[in-house]
């Protein structure tokens, strides 16, 4: 296979498309369809997706939960500001941090939050840097964290998150993401509804969305980029779903790329999903044989980074690139917070 290099991912996209702030109803941002076998592409608003489903379609979410993972507190005797990210829970009240500075927190130092209602100890120096931390307080974690965390929003949103439930999905359930599903984001109850009267059938996966997805690229030969794990679930209900409509000529399509590498990940080589629960750390770039999915609704992402890659190798590099030109030039917003495409299944 030829080398594939990062560059070939890069765009030049204008900072002010970047969305800072999710929009009042969720279902209005707009909508672009690419075809992937013509690269042809339309504008549309995303309340418009139903539009584009069929009776016998399969759609799978991500219900995925955000903590409020940032914790903002003190260095115990210095009282020097210290930020601490949780990104994955290792055992009870022991958990795999990003701290910021870093330097100072050796193992033995000790950390304060909100007055002392929650204490921690860093325990050891991990990969990449990340600390492990043991939490002490009283009563029950989630609820002490409810209190006293912040939304981990990505480095690339500046504006401060008014309402915290708009960084989660509706249908969001099984806590555990350091950053949302995005994609998600663009439905209501009453989409999701119309969707399911329509005829099609909807499956819910867990993947817990690490800091990782936001992890830029460094080397330039693409296959030399390691991909972070993450922890996913597929139920039996969600496995016999997904199975009966492929076998019914239905079509598999996926909300997000989260929800897309679950899948993935959890098929066969026979395209045949099965229950249960792993890490994954699976990198799809061109060239990647899909074997579940159809079609997929994402949003828009950055330049070089593994989820472009992702969208390239299922609707080819050119038609991606293409596509996102238009969007530019039409200001669709970009990222998180902004607007969505569908990228079609060849036979639509």
């Amino acid at each position: 296979m030829e080398t594939l290099l990062k560059s070939d991912f890069y765009f030049d996209l204008p900072q002010e498309l970047i969305a800072q702030d999710p929009l009042e109803d969720r279902s209005s941002s707009r909508l672009l369809v690419l075809d992937k076998r013509t690269g042809a592409v339309s504008h549309h608003v995303f309340r418009e997706v139903a539009d584009f489903l069929r009776p016998g379609d399969c759609l799978v979410l991500n219900n995925t939960k955000v903590i409020p993972a940032r914790l903002l507190g003190r260095r115990e005797g210095t009282g020097a500001h210290i930020e601490v990210l949780l990104l994955k829970r290792r055992e009870n009240d022991v958990w795999e941090t990003l701290v910021r500075p870093g330097k100072k927190c050796r193992p033995g130092t000790r950390l304060t939050f909100g007055d002392g209602m929650l204490r921690a100890e860093v325990l050891e120096v991990v990969e990449e840097g990340n600390r492990l931390i043991r939490f002490e307080y009283q009563g029950i974690f989630e609820e002490v964290l409810d209190r006293l965390g912040e939304m981990p929003l990505p480095p690339y949103i500046t504006h401060k998150l008014q309402d915290k439930s708009r960084y989660q999905t509706v249908y969001a359930k099984y806590e555990g993401s350091a950053a949302a599903p995005t994609a998600g984001l663009h439905f209501t109850k009453e989409l999701l509804q119309q969707i399911e009267d329509k005829g099609v059938a909807i499956a819910y996966v867990t993947l817990h969305v690490g800091l990782g997805t936001f992890r830029p690229v460094k080397e330039e030969n693409v296959l030399e980029h390691h991909m972070h794990s993450e922890y996913y679930q597929v139920t039996e209900e969600a496995a016999k779903i997904i199975n009966r409509t492929k076998c019914r000529g239905g079509r598999v399509i996926c909300v997000g790329t989260t929800s897309c590498r679950t899948l993935e990940s959890a098929a066969d080589e026979n395209g045949t999903v099965h229950a249960g629960c792993d890490n994954t750390e699976i990198f799809i770039y061109p060239g990647y044989q899909f074997r579940v999915l159809d079609g997929l609704i994402t949003n828009f992402h950055l330049p070089e980074s593994t989820l472009v890659m992702l969208v390239s190798a299922l609707a080819g590099r050119e038609h991606v690139l293409n596509a996102y030109q238009e969007a530019i030039e039409q200001r669709y917003r970009f990222f998180s917070f902004g607007d969505a495409m569908f990228i079609l299944p060849s036979e639509s």
